[in-house]
């Protein structure tokens, strides 16, 4: 395991003590520095002792991403409790299955939050938010701490909670901190479910703070940098990625409640951010913007879940010299190989990873599950110390996503290189096939974003009577470029395989009305179903890719 991991209590104490009166947290007027921001997680997590919450508890919040969310996280984890981030975007069904399936004891919401109340949602998953609690449907949720004005009857005002804990004497605190360990499990992650409900992958202090050091350290963070995020605290990569890398640092992680893209490139120039995060479609969307101006940025680097074409334009259009890319999932705590920042922009470009210190990796036949050579495409397996305890209450899937000897089969497809370097070639779920050919849809989007007057891509694999599958794809133009449809394709059949060139391809203003994840991934069991209903292939389905 990487040197110097703490649990998050003492890191949070260390840091601190180290950078002080320092800016730790920026968002919308919010500015808080090290010092504020460790009381501020004192005199909660003193607040959720005096509510009766234990070592192992499980601690609900659903919030935007802001100072509160951070400062319950740190709470949590300093008295040993489970944090359990809720997706912001869920609907009831969602909520009350990740509500009930987590266990959650304590629940810290928002009233509203981007036009949503989340008050109306959970009354009517526990109708008792109105009488008294424990309710009949959720029968572990003891209490609800509001953050606003509407607080139901069963509910209680965040700011009396947090006066409940007031009489608590610091030493209490220092004693139920002093019992969590690195093995203690620091949070609940919901992955984004697809095909059903989200499973929920158990995390350990070890896991995500060890992670947070170790991509620190490829990417070139420094307790002087000013790091932008705007990825969602409900997600691992917000919270390991973003917030645990900022706390190991020292640096200061600015952020926003949600991305609007104008509103993004006003903090990355206003705030002089030197250090950036995100995936494809961010960055994307970023330079896409009429007032994208790159000599009003100050970024040096950061990590990006992007392909060759996205990696070129980061560098190249957005001067972003020293950007890494980064590969990993919920599952490994996120992270598991990561290029570094002194590496060469052709293996960065490329997403030619080296494990993290400790991280074993392999590739395996899908089927079969055998180890393969050097140079083969196979299923992406990690072994070491960031791979999670498990899913949560679900023992069967855990055995069928670990094995015996401890080997986590991620369910990516991917290729080592005979210098032990990883590059992910897309997820086995989203790879189909073409007359007996696999393909994998990043392939197609990157030939489709080579292309001047694309901005997005997005590629899936629909039925067909004959070829069993083919290639759909959906466009976003750049702001004042055009591009016929016929073009496209006519672009994708001179640089890539016959059977990989799209049969049917649309181009759309957004994927918004299409169905985004809270990660700004376009989901793609969503986009599929669209494609089979705007391009009619309804009736393909029984002899197609599914026969």
């Amino acid at each position: 395991m990487i040197e110097g991991s703490l649990p998050l209590y003492h890191q949070l104490q260390r840091t601190a003590g180290q950078r002080g009166s320092e800016e730790a947290f920026v968002c919308q007027g919010e500015r808080l520095n090290w010092l504020e921001l460790k009381q501020r997680a004192g005199r909660t997590a003193k607040a959720l002792m005096a509510h009766g919450v234990k070592a192992g508890d499980h601690v609900g919040v659903m919030l935007g991403n802001g100072a509160l969310w951070i400062e319950v996280f740190y709470a949590c984890a300093s008295i040993g409790a489970v944090t359990v981030p809720i997706n912001t975007r869920f609907k009831t069904d969602e909520l009350a299955y990740c509500l009930k399936h987590a266990d959650v004891k304590l629940l810290i919401l928002a009233d509203r939050f981007l036009g949503i109340d989340f008050i109306d949602l959970l009354r009517q998953v526990e109708p008792a938010l109105d009488a008294r609690l424990p309710g009949q449907a959720l029968p572990c949720l003891e209490r609800v701490i509001v953050a606003g004005t509407d607080v139901p009857a069963a509910c209680e005002a965040f700011d009396d909670f947090i006066q409940a804990g007031a009489t608590l004497a610091d030493s209490e605190l220092e004693n139920r901190a002093g019992l969590v360990s690195l093995d203690s499990l620091l949070l609940m992650q919901f992955t984004s479910g697809t095909t059903s409900f989200p499973k929920g992958v158990m995390l350990t202090h070890g896991n995500m703070l060890t992670n947070a050091r170790a991509v620190a350290q490829r990417i070139g963070m420094r307790p002087e940098d000013r790091y932008f995020s705007i990825r969602p605290y409900f997600h691992v990569a917000g919270t390991t990625l973003s917030i645990l890398v900022s706390l190991v640092t020292g640096c200061c992680l600015l952020t926003l409640p949600k991305f609007d893209v104008e509103e993004n490139l006003t903090v990355l120039e206003a705030e002089r951010c030197t250090m950036i995060s995100g995936n494809d479609t961010i960055f994307l969307m970023l330079m896409g913007h009429p007032h994208f101006d790159r000599s009003k940025l100050h970024l040096r680097g950061g990590w990006a879940a992007a392909g060759v074409e996205v990696m070129q334009k980061i560098r190249d259009d957005m001067g972003v010299p020293f950007m890494c890319n980064a590969y990993g999932q919920s599952e490994a705590s996120p992270n598991v190989t990561m290029t570094s920042w002194e590496d060469s922009f052709e293996l960065r470009a490329a997403g030619w990873g080296l494990p993290l210190e400790g991280v074993q990796i392999r590739v395996t036949d899908a089927e079969t599950h055998q180890p393969l050579p050097p140079g083969s495409q196979g299923e992406i397996e990690v072994k070491g110390w960031n791979v999670m305890r498990g899913y949560y209450k679900m023992p069967e899937q855990t055995e069928k996503a670990l094995t015996p000897d401890g080997w986590l089969r991620t369910g990516d497809l991917g290729e080592i290189s005979v210098e032990g370097r990883l590059r992910m070639v897309g997820r086995l779920k989203d790879v189909y096939r073409v007359g007996g050919e696999n393909v994998a849809p990043a392939e197609v989007e990157e030939t489709l974003l080579s292309n001047p007057a694309v901005q997005l891509a997005q590629v899936v694999g629909v039925p067909d009577a004959r070829l069993g599958e083919v290639t759909a794809a959906f466009v976003v133009l750049k702001e004042g470029h055009r591009a016929e449809e016929d073009e496209l394709v006519a672009w994708c059949k001179g640089r890539c395989a016959n059977f990989k060139v799209p049969r049917y391809l649309r181009i759309v203003d957004s994927f918004e009305h299409i169905g985004m994840t809270g990660s700004s991934k376009v989901q793609k069991n969503k986009l599929k179903d669209h494609a089979i209903q705007i391009f009619g292939l309804a009736d393909q389905m029984n002899t197609g890719a599914h026969r």
